[in-house]
């Protein structure tokens, strides 16, 4: 669904409870990239328009097929798209908006405001610099951080996804988790929805900071010689053909599919070096599956400290992974926890939070 800009109005309807025209900001969404961030800007923008508001996204990738709100396509080729896509964005008119929710990208917007600008930082780029491989990409992570020491300036409101977030962005006060759709992702309706061999799920990349390669390692390594029937199922793009014995490569995955193989697996991992949140998580919980994660920041925070989830380093993800797979008792127990603490993040009330904000001063 592609929209025409809104042309700017003289007055504006000061009834509280009136739809609002909003401008969403985010160079990511699920059409063309894997990056959580694009997800929850596409969960964020349906559920508005559910509630009877008008949302534009504004971004560098294709329109979402089947995408209820509308799209503003900036389309760019070359290299460094993800820093002149923010140039490209203050160009835009968006005088006809009541308001601009940024997702990235809006640290050049002086001057540039509707009615309330608003900023989510879904994660610190300067804490994600620490870890990443590269001098190239860890200079430029470096660089994005600095961009969003600026945005949380340009915006009238800026907003954390976890508390742990803060420590880059101590000004900024307020922590509004992401959040997910309880309706979709839910526990089973029966314990014959689970596969009758153990099954470890995975939702990320192969490479890099969600250390796929290295679970799957471990899995073969300490997993299948402890339960020879066990698979690690891979929700990714980038899994090489020879992962190894019992590891699937699942691919990317509709939103039911997504779903159902969260109801179908026995534990969850997803060992990240940093997640600013981390949805997976969050979906994981809400699926009534056992979580095993490091102990990052969005871990953490999603875990409430590990209460609902169990954290152990990197090195030891493939000794705890077959123990939780051999005790049932205790795989319950963590589901049952992890189920409750999911209840916190739901879209619903992440999506009424953003409306105060919005509200505000529109």
């Amino acid at each position: 669904m592609t929209s025409t800009p809104p042309t700017a109005v003289e007055t504006r309807d000061p009834a509280p409870s009136r739809p609002l025209r909003v401008a969403m900001i985010s160079y990511y969404l699920p059409s063309t990239s894997k990056q959580g961030v694009g997800y929850q800007v596409h969960e964020l923008a349906t559920e508005l328009v559910r509630r009877g508001h008008d949302v534009d996204v504004i971004s560098e990738c294709p329109p979402v097929a089947g995408a209820v709100y509308g799209h503003r396509h900036v389309e760019l080729s070359g290299s460094l798209r993800t820093f002149r896509f923010a140039a490209a964005v203050r160009r835009l008119d968006l005088s006809g908006y009541d308001v601009v929710h940024a997702h990235g990208d809006d640290y050049w917007m002086w001057r540039r405001r509707t009615d309330r600008h608003v900023r989510t930082l879904h994660g610190s780029c300067f804490e994600e610099a620490r870890r990443i491989r590269g001098l190239k990409e860890r200079t430029r992570m470096v660089l994005l951080g600095m961009s969003e020491v600026l945005a949380s300036v340009v915006a009238d409101h800026t907003v954390v996804v976890s508390p742990g977030t803060r420590r880059w962005y101590p000004w900024v006060r307020d922590v509004v988790p992401n959040g997910i759709d309880l309706h979709r992702f839910r526990p089973g309706t029966g314990a014959g929805e689970r596969t009758p061999h153990p099954v470890v799920l995975f939702v990320g990349a192969w490479v890099g900071r969600k250390n796929g390669d290295e679970l799957a390692r471990q899995f073969v390594a300490q997993v299948r010689p402890r339960h020879p029937e066990a698979e690690l199922w891979m929700v990714s793009r980038d899994v090489p053909e020879d992962a190894g014995p019992g590891v699937r490569a699942l691919g990317a995955l509709d939103d039911a599919q997504l779903a159902d193989a969260y109801r179908r697996a026995w534990v969850f991992c997803l060992p990240s070096d940093y997640e600013g949140f981390g949805i997976p998580y969050v979906e994981a919980m809400a699926s009534g599956v056992p979580v095993v994660a490091t102990p990052n920041v969005g871990a953490r925070y999603v875990s409430d400290e590990g209460r609902a989830a169990l954290l152990t380093p990197l090195d030891g993800v493939g000794a705890a992974l077959a123990d939780l797979l051999g005790d049932a008792s205790r795989r319950a127990a963590l589901a049952e926890a992890g189920a409750a603490r999911a209840q916190d993040f739901s879209l619903a009330r992440t999506v009424d939070r953003y409306e105060e904000l919005y509200r505000s001063t529109v």
